[in-house]
């Protein structure tokens, strides 16, 4: 049986503009001045950069705008010329006093520059005397390096793959050959198939002092010792004494595990944070400030404008004059929609961070980490009446200078525990003072986790032992065996 019935049902949909604002707040600095030079490139009623204003006389030397000129009139194809004819006097965004700050001086972004670590070794190459096999063997060795001066494959693979992809067969012995040849380039320690021979080759280039010979000895013979730091068993295997020990893990940990990152000319790419915001203090209130470079002057084409004037002064519409109206129309909203967007972006930007900023007015001002409130998405969400979406896109992707560094939005938010007077306190407090408690302790014997829980409940901070293994890992700091030193 066939019913027929009605269901009310209410949904929420976003416009495709919403859509477009809130990828226009998630971008940080950078990139918003990319999205802004695509918009430029795909819209040419849109223009950058302050327009002088074109006044126009009429017979009687009185000053009119175009929309004095003409009469309003709907056209065929339902467009009000009159709507989108005007002076382009400045809008009204640009005439808000903003307090947005210049910074010419971030405008030039540096770009990492150079020949590639790759290419680095295999110039030096040229220097190595080689057979015409061995030369080959050692191109794709070098082509096998890792971005951290690694070798991270067996020798049979590698022979393997020398007959398989190159049409080079050779055996097990003269690829090891080769790879000595390769593991004399700079930097030192390059081509090592693992730390305990990275470390090797830096140490059989050193001054073969007294500490490097042992140094040398302990690498060779109690690598696993030392990396699980049994310092106990190193001195009863050597048969040295604690300076001793000391003096060649001195010369250990100054050699580089990571020959391949220190070569500032590989293709990885360099990291450049630009501030979104910058917090200052001046006579004791904190000053905000969003870059300058998130608030672009920007307009609408004249040349479009002098379009529609020539379509409405001419008496006989074609179809192609129609349909050329049409795509203007649809320029001339794309653009006005965009500048409306960045006026949108900007006021959320700078509403969103003077409540974060205000909400951790005490960390602003004394740097203290410990002075950080508890504080979650919603509460500033609650505060300045917008969507915990976008609070998150402006925390997320964010950086704010402030005069203790450069920090990422999102770290002022944690989440809240008790301590023992009943207090909301932050977890970043907590995990301030767990940091600070592994900084004071005896490296000689280290707290171990259980013995930090006790420290931070005699500091009024009762937490399990389970969670300070858990805050510990987040700061990313060893067990308590790790952490020995002699």
């Amino acid at each position: 049986m066939l019913k027929q019935q009605l269901n009310f049902k209410l949904s929420q949909k976003l416009s495709p503009q919403q859509i477009q604002l809130m990828k226009l707040i998630q971008l940080p600095t950078q990139a918003f001045e990319q999205r802004i030079k695509q918009e430029l490139e795909e819209n040419p009623a849109l223009e950058d950069g302050k327009e002088e204003r074109i006044d126009e006389y009429d017979d009687l030397g009185n000053e009119n705008s175009v929309d004095d000129d003409y009469d309003s009139e709907t056209i065929e194809t339902e467009i009000d010329v009159d709507e989108y004819l005007s002076d382009d006097e400045i809008p009204s965004y640009r005439l808000n006093a903003n307090n947005y700050s210049a910074d010419d001086e971030d405008r030039q972004v540096p770009y990492a520059a150079g020949t590639s670590f790759t290419q680095h070794l295999k110039t030096q190459l040229s220097t190595v005397r080689l057979e015409e096999t061995e030369e080959e063997i050692a191109e794709f060795l070098v082509g096998s390096v890792d971005e951290s001066g690694y070798i991270r494959r067996s020798v049979q693979d590698i022979v393997d793959d020398l007959a398989f992809t190159q049409n080079i067969y050779t055996d097990e012995e003269t690829v090891e050959k080769v790879l000595k040849k390769v593991q004399k380039l700079d930097p030192a320690g390059v081509g090592a198939r693992s730390l305990e021979e990275c470390l090797l080759i830096q140490l059989n280039r050193k001054e073969p002092t007294k500490q490097v010979e042992l140094a040398k000895d302990i690498m060779e013979r109690s690598f696993d010792h030392f990396s699980k730091k049994h310092y106990t068993k190193l001195l009863s295997r050597h048969d040295i004494t604690e300076d001793e020990l000391r003096e060649a893990i001195e010369v250990i940990e100054h050699l580089n595990p990571k020959p391949g990152g220190a070569y500032s000319g590989n293709t990885r790419m360099v990291e450049h944070v630009i501030p979104d915001f910058t917090i200052k203090i001046e006579d004791g209130e904190l000053q905000l400030t969003l870059n300058g470079r998130n608030a672009p002057e920007m307009h609408i084409s004249r040349d479009y404008n002098n379009m529609l004037k020539g379509y409405k002064e001419s008496k006989e519409k074609t179809k192609a004059q129609k349909d050329a109206v049409m795509f203007i129309k649809q320029k001339l909203d794309a653009a006005k929609w965009f500048i409306e967007a960045i006026k949108q972006r900007q006021q959320t930007l700078m509403v969103t961070m003077s409540s974060i900023m205000n909400y951790q007015k005490e960390y602003f001002l004394t740097g203290d980490e410990r002075n950080l409130r508890p504080m979650i998405l919603k509460d500033i969400a609650d505060e300045i009446e917008m969507d915990v979406s976008t609070v998150s896109r402006v925390a997320n992707s964010k950086y704010v200078d402030t005069p203790y560094g450069t920090k990422l939005i999102k770290e002022f938010f944690s989440e809240s525990m008790k301590n023992d007077q009943g207090e909301d306190v932050s977890t970043r407090e907590i995990k301030k003072i767990l940091e600070m408690s592994i900084e004071e302790e005896d490296k000689r014997k280290p707290l171990t986790d259980e013995k930090l829980a006790k420290v931070l409940k005699d500091k009024g901070y009762p937490i399990a032992r389970r969670t300070v293994a858990k805050y510990r890992e987040q700061l990313d700091i060893p067990v308590a065996r790790l952490r020995k030193e002699i």
